[in-house]
């Protein structure tokens, strides 16, 4: 069930914000009453018409506010919309694409059809106009982005925003510009396939839904796509994996994705998605306040399907692999126990504590069947634990790695794509609290580190590469009832890891 996207034309020019024949020209006012550069070139133009409404107090250039003008004078546009920066010495990342937000929404609330933002124009220190580009389309996007096609009636605006022109200050920058809005664009739909796989709830987004999604994205993008069945993964040895999967009637599914755009023989770049369509806690059954949010802990392989929509759209020379298992965690006869204990595809055996602990199962079998690739670097991510909720909140993901160049590679990524992540220790000191006197391991570590020893856990398994841990536990989702929903982090971070290592 695919959602119905905003379907926008993008394009960017440079020249004079005057003379621009559109709907509405957004320019931005700082604090305290400071015009930017574009809005200067139209208070000039309008013969100092900005600098007395600011002056009559109906603008201060806080943060999030917005001022809608009509008919400046000697202005060829239809409208004027001002939109607050707030402190110009604090004008980072966040600001500016907090700005395009803002102006977008209201954009869309004023009927405007189409609209020349300027706000791309506005240096953001350490950054280049192809990240502002970039930036300025993936917030457009996510402003606009909707997902209500469960609901009676469409919230679809009356007068949908249809164009927008992004500004660049010159001439020269429209090359670099043009690279900018050809990945931004690849991004946010990479970004907003993500956020629709985490969007629609698990009565429909089984594990054999997912699997056919990915399937559908594949054909339509251009990369490989297989499915392994219960009997096959059972063929591999993957008892970890098929464990958790027991106590539901939804039969699980390993997908696997092919993205070959490097020479025959270079090692791929392995991405692993856990994929639990709903998690209950199965025996360990969760507490029912918020377990409605639980179709969310699919969000790790959403996001490796929506990364491969990306590099399938941009044509990345690189080959790159994605596994996905997908299972349900329900309780049942059938299902895992407390006490339980499995054999995974590595052969190494687990005493199951915890049935809620069971996103390390299913990843475990996964990085063991990584090693048929002979990966170059491993990347694995999911809503792994609470414990890094509490940990780092909503702000960056927590990176793990047994490789510290690959961790900084995994860090300049996040930076440059602002979907930041920050490392956590990955000791030996925590790897005693997963000792069982019965199996090889227990699947929990207890409370202390939770975060830190799933992460041990999952080392284990992946000491045959170069390998790192993404827990998005408190980034790929917004909980509560009115504003909960999938945010599609972190497929920014992957497509610019995988697009930097094309240009190494």
């Amino acid at each position: 069930m695919e959602n119905k996207e905003i379907e926008l034309e993008f394009s960017i020019k440079s020249g004079a914000p005057e003379k621009q024949r559109t709907a509405c020209v957004v320019v931005g006012v700082f604090e305290s009453r400071k015009l930017s550069a574009p809005a200067t070139d139209i208070d000039r133009a309008s013969d100092g018409y900005l600098s007395e409404i600011l002056r009559g107090g109906d603008m201060e250039g806080r943060a999030g506010s917005t001022l809608l003008l009509h008919k400046v004078p000697n202005i060829l546009a239809d409208r004027i919309l001002l939109v607050g920066l707030g402190k110009e010495r604090d004008f980072h990342e966040k600001a500016y694409r907090d700005a395009i937000a803002c102006a977008v929404k209201t954009l869309r609330d004023t009927g405007s059809m189409e609209a020349a933002i300027t706000l791309s124009e506005i240096p953001v220190k350490k950054r280049d106009v192809t990240w502002n580009i970039e930036q300025a389309v993936i917030a457009t996007q996510d402003a606009l982005y909707r997902f209500d096609h469960m609901k009676s009636k469409s919230s679809e605006a009356r007068r949908p925003l249809k164009r927008v022109i992004f500004a660049v200050s010159r001439r020269g920058e429209l090359k670099y510009g043009e690279i900018g809005l050809t990945r931004g664009l690849a991004i946010a739909h990479g970004i907003s396939l993500a956020k629709d796989l985490g969007n629609t709830p698990s009565n429909i987004c089984t594990p054999e839904y997912l699997a056919n999604e990915a399937q559908k994205t594949a054909k339509a993008h251009g990369f490989g796509c297989e499915i392994l069945d219960y009997d096959a993964c059972e063929k591999l040895g993957m008892g970890s994996f098929l464990s958790v999967g027991k106590g539901s009637d939804k039969p699980p599914r390993f997908i696997v994705l092919k993205h070959e755009g490097g020479a025959k023989g270079d090692k791929p770049v392995v991405l692993v998605g856990k994929a639990v369509t709903f998690d209950a806690g199965g025996i360990s059954l969760k507490p029912a306040g918020e377990m409605d949010e639980m179709n969310y802990d699919m969000s790790g392989g959403g996001a490796v399907i929506g990364a491969f929509r990306a590099i399938g759209e941009l044509g990345l020379k690189l080959n790159v692999v994605g596994l996905i298992p997908a299972c349900e965690n329900m309780p049942d006869a059938k299902a895992n126990k407390p006490g339980d204990i499995v054999t995974s595809m590595s052969g190494q055996t687990i005493e199951i504590l915890n049935t809620d602990a069971e996103g390390r199962l299913i990843l475990c079998d996964a990085l063991t069947y990584a090693e048929h690739f002979d990966p170059d670097v491993v990347i694995d991510l999911a809503t792994l634990t609470g414990a890094c909720v509490i940990a780092l909140g909503a702000h960056p993901s927590a990176l793990y790695s047994n490789h510290d160049p690959l961790a900084r590679e995994i860090e300049h990524a996040a930076d440059h794509a602002w979907d930041r992540v920050w490392r956590m220790p990955l000791w030996d000191d925590y790897q005693d609290q997963l000792k069982s006197s019965l199996a090889d391991m227990a699947n929990i570590g207890g409370r202390p580190g939770g975060s830190i020893t799933a992460a041990c856990f999952l080392w284990r398994f992946a000491k045959k590469y170069h390998w790192a841990h993404l827990d998005i536990a408190g980034t790929a989702w917004i909980g509560g009832r009115e504003k909960k929903g999938s945010t599609g982090r972190p497929v920014s971070l992957l497509v610019h890891f995988l697009l930097n290592r094309t240009i190494k």
